[in-house]
């Protein structure tokens, strides 16, 4: 639950002092009303249950015991366990049932309780039941019983259980206000709760006009005044507030709250003397207690002075070791401020969840634990991206000094070591990282617990999971967010994303196939289902992804300039997939298309003119007549000669064309030029790699091995080195030697 108005006082004990029925002694009350609004609420809690113990059947005091609970609770959301509070407040209202069943203000409480506990049911039943004791508002006449002004009060108390985090519903809670008003309007306690309903409905003019016939009902209370200042700091102009704080001083000396709003102003506007005076008599005013102190730091750490809060809950300490829930505002103020300090946040949030009991622990300790643990690790990818590289360099350098010779490995031993206490070191801190991270999502998980599908939360889940790489937990976090029925296709995208990333592809694609029964023409999930399924066949020896290009292009092509991008990625996929299949009509097709897409778009321009010289270098490599291998090669050099037009700097394209004109000299020349041919394997299972890359070194001469591992090209004269790549495995270096086969093994 957010904190409420309360924290800054808007709304603190706005409880009775106007409406006492004949049989409440009015002046032990009032006192201990005044107890309650100079927020000592242990000792307002005492004399209220001396009040039950002489008067054990007088409902209205457990009324008033509830009440000074919850606004006890309000005063340090941050100390303070809603569930222990509310449990307190609860029984209390629920005595004040047993004593008198047909006295509606305990109703009203127990509505409170389950408002800020969010039960809306449970709320309206008890709003309900307290209506029920209460005769038609039409009907209210002088002479009724319950008399015109317990009506009104009730009324108001009733409007007032719709206020709840910080917002309030004003479509009911106004009606009733107002009503209230109609009835009593001699009773100040009515008016504050209506200028608290209208400050949050954000109308200040209707807030300040009813704090002010507060001020005139009752004159000698400090409330009302208190309340208008709050107003002005809420507006910012702490100038015009001051005044409000001071008249509400002049009229009790003893008014502790204003003192502590003075000390908050003052802190606000960068005073810190007047600040401290201020805060000291409070301090003073509340027998300078250690939960007095507590509500002070607290004050602190809304008012963003976080190195004060710091020094202040080591002076706790230094007096009472006990009060061991401080060290969640040390850790809470070591996150927010200005240079956080993450390991120290952690080791007192840590010591907050050794030394107090669970039931005591606050969700939004899990929420900042969870954060703290976050940002700690937030250098987390750069780790893993170092511990990755160290493996590969570590690997390359223990080969290298395997293959050494006995006289040079000495030499080498002390740079090998130091590199492998490096990557030991580098896998230790990502270990590290990767538990206090799995730490953090736990304590997210322990704020759902209290906050079931919380939107930020998740949505802050989500992001961290992702930015860390751990993209299947992000797309299941994601998905956690999405309601079935009325799910925005771009959330389901989310997941898609996510779940496409982490290497889970026939997940994304089921995410997708939900988007798509949805909406048929949702071309998001259509490329990605695509991209799924070429993911799930690399080496298009099943065509896996082929239909789904093809139903790609089918959706986009009723918005060709819109969906552009999209097309374009159908397009040169299913022009390489023909070309690979030998199919270079429908090959050719698919390019010409990519070019003709926009003629604006040069990148495009430039893919579909080199699939055309790719086909046309094919059909000449496969031709077996020589001489017939020439038109072949005019036409690839069209092609490239294409992209200079339009990237007179296109290295590849350079590339090409020389290597073109090679070929052609050597046709020429009626001998065939050097042609190579071999396969690429796994060397742990033989397996053959398709479409491994096989590139003769400071050339653009290249080709991919079929799906059987097997390659056959012709490269140009006097080269002395192949290099050949493949996804997943260390790319290696080759000599080219007099021999025309090669048998090449590439390590994972």
């Amino acid at each position: 639950m957010k904190r409420f108005s309360l924290k800054s006082g808007l709304l603190i004990a706005t409880v009775l002092t106007g409406f006492i029925s004949n049989s409440i002694q009015a002046q032990d009350l009032t006192s201990a009303n005044l107890l309650i609004k100079s927020e000592q609420y242990d000792k307002a809690e005492a004399m209220l249950q001396q009040l039950i113990q002489k008067e054990p059947n007088n409902s209205k005091y457990f009324f008033f015991l509830g009440e000074n609970y919850l606004l006890d609770f309000f005063a340090d959301t941050i100390s303070n366990s809603l569930t222990e509070f509310t449990n307190k407040a609860k029984e209390a209202f629920q005595k004040g049932v047993n004593a008198n069943q047909s006295d509606p203000l305990n109703y009203v409480g127990l509505s409170k309780v389950a408002n800020y506990l969010g039960d809306d049911q449970t709320a309206g039943d008890m709003r309900a039941k307290a209506k029920s004791y209460l005769p038609v508002y039409k009907k209210i006449t002088k002479k009724m019983i319950p008399p015109a002004k317990e009506y009104a009060f009730a009324l108001a108390k009733i409007a007032e259980s719709y206020i709840t985090d910080g917002e309030v519903d004003t479509a009911k809670a106004l009606p009733l206000i107002r009503q209230a008003l109609t009835l009593d309007k001699t009773n100040p306690e009515i008016y504050l709760i209506a200028g608290d309903i209208y400050i949050l409905a954000t109308d200040g003019s209707n807030a300040i006009k009813n704090y002010n016939m507060a001020d005139f009902a009752d004159p000698k209370s400090p409330t009302a005044k208190m309340k208008i200042g709050n107003i002005y700091v809420r507006g910012k102009n702490l100038q015009v507030a001051i005044p409000y704080f001071e008249e509400a001083i002049s009229i009790d000396a003893d008014f502790a709250p204003a003192y502590r709003e003075l000390g908050q102003l003052y802190l606000t506007a960068g005073r810190n003397e007047q600040s401290t005076t201020n805060y000291k008599k409070y301090l003073e005013l509340t027998k300078g207690n250690i939960p007095a102190q507590t509500r002070y730091v607290t004050s602190l750490f809304y008012a963003g002075d976080y190195e004060e809060v710091i020094k202040n809950v080591e002076e706790i300490f230094a007096v009472d070791k006990s009060r061991s829930y401080m060290n969640r505002l040390a850790g809470y103020a070591y996150y927010e401020k200005k240079n956080p300090d993450y390991d120290k946040a952690l080791s007192f949030m840590d010591e907050l969840f050794k030394t107090v009991a669970a039931d005591r622990i606050l969700w939004k300790d899990y929420h900042y634990h969870a954060r703290i643990l976050m940002k700690k690790n937030q250098n987390y990818p750069k780790l893993l991206d170092e511990a990755e590289n160290l493996e590969l360099q570590l690997k390359k350098e223990n080969a290298r000094y395997a293959a050494a010779t006995a006289a040079n490995k000495p030499k080498m031993k002390p740079a090998l070591d130091q590199l492998s206490a490096k990557t030991a070191e580098v896998k230790a801190s990502l270990q590290k990282a990767d538990g206090e991270l799995n730490r953090g999502f736990r304590s997210y998980e322990k704020v759902l617990e209290f906050k079931p599908l919380d939107k930020g939360v998740l949505n802050e889940m989500y992001g961290y999971y992702y930015n860390f790489r751990k993209y299947n937990q992000a797309a299941k976090t994601m998905a956690r967010l999405i309601d079935p029925a009325t799910g925005d296709p771009e959330n389901y995208m989310r997941v898609v994303r996510a779940f496409y990333t982490g290497g889970s592809y026939k997940a994304a694609d089921s995410v997708c196939n939900v988007i798509l029964k949805k909406d048929p023409n949702y071309l998001p999930a259509h490329l990605f289902a695509a991209r799924a399924y070429s993911r799930m066949d690399p080496d298009y020896k099943l065509g896996l992804a082929r239909p789904k290009f093809e139903k790609l292009l089918s959706v986009a092509k009723a918005d060709s300039v819109k969906n552009g991008e999209e097309m374009s990625e159908a397009l040169e996929y299913l022009g390489y997939y023909h070309m690979d299949k030998s199919e270079f009509n429908a090959s050719k097709a698919y390019y010409n298309r990519m070019i003709a897409l926009d003629p604006n778009n040069k990148e495009n321009k430039i893919k579909g003119y080199n699939g055309l010289g790719q086909i046309e270098l094919n059909l000449a490599g496969t031709e077996k007549v020589n001489e017939a291998r020439l038109p072949f090669l005019s036409r690839a050099a069209d092609a490239y000669n294409r992209i200079l037009a339009i990237d007179p700097n296109n290295a590849t394209a350079k590339g090409w064309i020389s290597y073109i004109r090679e070929f052609e000299a050597s046709v020429k020349k009626g001998i065939n030029p050097n042609e190579i041919k071999g396969t690429v394997n796994d060397a742990a299972t033989g397996a053959p790699i398709a479409f491994a890359s096989v590139r003769v070194k400071d050339t653009a001469a290249e080709t991919m091995t079929k799906t059987r591992g097997d390659f056959k090209f012709e490269i140009p004269q006097g080269m002395d080195t192949l290099i050949i790549t493949a996804k997943g495995y260390q790319a290696k270096e080759v000599p080219i030697t007099k021999s025309r086969t090669y048998t090449i093994k590439l390590e994972k």
